[in-house]
């Protein structure tokens, strides 16, 4: 059996994918930085800055290089960093108390991945079955997510079989790759299927989407997931891309996963004790027993006898037990109420049953 794979450090986790949007400039990508960092601190989330990294050198192949025809080509070689660079960025994420994490594309930015010691690596959707670059993660043995856009529940699989047997802790997070997304593209109900199949590892949801950034956490997290990334920039006045949330976006996400929280908590294995105003709220909507008619010692207890209405009286029997049967002990009125002293029965004895009678009621 393997043992469970869950590790806190993904548990209520928020990614923040600076990815590209630093251009290729180490200024602006400090500027993203600091400007998450204190939205991060002003919230108090737990929260990793994902940086991006490839060895342009090899990731491109030589005659291919220098193309701006292939969009991807182009933009990777047009947002390069040097490692110095990438280090003061990882350096300045770390100042912050915040998480370090990255996106290796190849085997050598796996390896720079351990040397800067980062805390998490990400698997990206189109690499969850790039068996190279994963068995090259899995060396490093560090808690990793792996997000599963495009996925058969095959390699989904086999991935989470390789982690999970060598102890190693992986996120799981359902993904589309839509940029951005619509709200019909956004397929939330296989985190359910994630969290049913794979209960031994954290579920999280990875999305693209440009319109509202409240429903789909919301949903996600009543749903079971418990990692959340977004891909994050901040105002330029030229080709911003709708699917990266802007600073005020992150302060509505955060505030949003605060009132979640307010309305989630509580046990999802007992039922919960409600507080003392309710149970006074619901109190007073109970139905006391009055006497239909003038009763005497030894009248039973039941529908013959006496009748249910609002108010209950403090100590007043209620609708809740007049099944439970007893004999009256001493001459009741037509129309007063029937109260706990009036009664012989066993359930009138119990302490605890005793004090709940007494303390609830109208009047």
């Amino acid at each position: 059996m393997v043992s469970r794979m869950k590790s806190e450090i993904f548990d209520e986790l928020f990614v923040l994918e600076l990815a590209n949007n630093h251009w290729g400039d180490l200024h602006r990508g400090l500027q993203i930085i600091r400007t998450y960092a204190d939205i991060v601190k002003k919230h108090q989330v737990k929260a990793a800055i994902k940086l991006q990294f490839r060895n342009t050198d090899t990731f491109i192949h030589k005659d291919y290089k220098g193309r701006t025809d292939i969009r991807y080509v182009h933009r990777t070689e047009a947002r390069v960093l040097s490692k110095k660079a990438y280090r003061q960025l990882v350096e300045t994420i770390r100042s912050y108390g915040i998480i370090t994490m990255s996106t290796p594309f190849d085997e050598e930015s796996v390896d720079f991945c351990e040397e800067l010691n980062l805390d998490i690596i990400k698997i990206a959707s189109f690499d969850l079955n790039d068996w190279a670059l994963v068995y090259k993660i899995l060396e490093k043995k560090r808690p990793t997510i792996v997000s599963v856009a495009g996925a058969n529940i095959r390699d989904i699989d086999r991935i989470v079989n390789l982690f999970n047997n060598a102890n190693i802790p992986l996120a799981i997070n359902q993904c589309v790759s839509i940029y951005p997304s619509e709200p019909e593209d956004m397929d939330l109900n296989q985190i359910t299927l994630l969290v049913n199949r794979y209960p031994d590892n954290v579920i999280g949801l990875s999305s693209h989407e440009y319109q509202d950034h409240s429903i789909s956490l919301a949903l996600a997290y009543g749903m079971g997931a418990r990692t959340f990334e977004r891909h994050i920039d901040i105002p330029h006045t030229t080709n911003m891309s709708v699917y990266n949330m802007q600073p005020q976006q992150c302060e509505t996400w955060f505030k949003t996963f605060v009132t979640i929280k307010k309305m989630c908590k509580g046990s999802t294995t007992t039922i919960r004790t409600p507080p003392v105003k309710e149970i006074k709220y619901i109190n007073e909507h109970v139905r006391g027993i009055y006497a239909k008619r003038d009763l005497v010692c030894g009248d039973k207890i039941n529908g013959d006898n006496f009748y249910l209405a609002v108010p209950i009286c403090r100590g007043q029997l209620s609708c809740r037990e007049i099944m439970d049967g007893g004999n009256v002990i001493k001459k009741i009125c037509q129309d007063r109420p029937l109260m706990i002293e009036d009664v012989d029965a066993e359930y009138v004895k119990e302490s605890e049953f005793i004090m709940k009678v007494r303390e609830r009621g109208v009047i």
